[in-house]
């Protein structure tokens, strides 16, 4: 068999093209929701963070050390197959959603809080010596700062992580590459993972490419 009849076989391609496709928009739904909520909640965790309140801060600092040791595979497995016994059956999206989320809630957080410390006191001192309050001097003075800062390794964090949804497949979730792994496995031919690597590459490099623009656009000039 020759090497363009197994990798780009054009009969299997055009045949399992639309389950590839479906699978391309799985991904980028489940890629969305991972950046939306992780980003969200890290950034929530890291202001919470900010009030120094001893006990939420090391609560915050244990579940956040803990997500950023476990892999994502280990965190999906876990919530796919154990939490049924609690009662609760999350979806295989569910499942990938929620992992992958909090793995970059986790980073996201570490990066916020950096950020927020990185502005001097005496920006915080200034603030309030013109009476603004702590949400006030949080919200208009350091976090615009903040955000500045932690904006290139926040867009490279997420891209690394967001590509993470082709974890998935493991729980039989039918994004990209589980849907090529299905057609493969019903074709017996490796072309359809061809048209997911294709896909893959549709779908990240602009993505890849837009970071590499913020990095450069946000980095601090020398």
């Amino acid at each position: 068999m020759s090497f363009l009849d197994t990798f780009f076989n054009a009969a299997v391609m055009a045949r399992y093209a639309p389950d590839i496709l479906r699978g391309l928009l799985v991904t980028i739904r489940l890629a969305a929701l991972v950046v939306v909520t992780g980003l969200g909640t890290g950034l929530a965790l890291a202001l919470l963070r900010s009030l120094g309140i001893r006990p939420l801060n090391w609560a915050i600092v244990f579940v956040v050390d803990a997500f950023r040791a476990l892999p994502p595979l280990i965190i999906i497995v876990l919530i796919y197959f154990g939490l049924p016994g609690a009662g609760w059956a999350p979806s295989p999206f569910v499942s990938t959603w929620v992992s992958l989320a909090l793995v970059l809630m986790a980073f996201a957080e570490e990066i916020f809080w950096a950020g927020l410390t990185a502005i001097p006191a005496g920006q915080w001192e200034a603030a309030r010596s013109t009476g603004l309050g702590f949400g006030q001097t949080l919200a208009h003075v350091v976090l615009p700062q903040a955000l500045r800062l932690t904006i290139p390794p926040l867009t490279n964090r997420t891209i690394a992580i967001t590509k993470g949804t082709a974890l998935g497949s493991v729980v039989a979730l039918s994004e990209i590459l589980g849907a090529a792994s299905s057609a493969v496995s019903n074709s017996y031919n490796p072309s359809p993972l061809t048209l997911g690597t294709a896909a893959y590459l549709v779908l990240f490099i602009p993505v890849v490419a837009f970071g590499r623009w913020v990095e450069t656009r946000f980095a601090w000039k020398r």
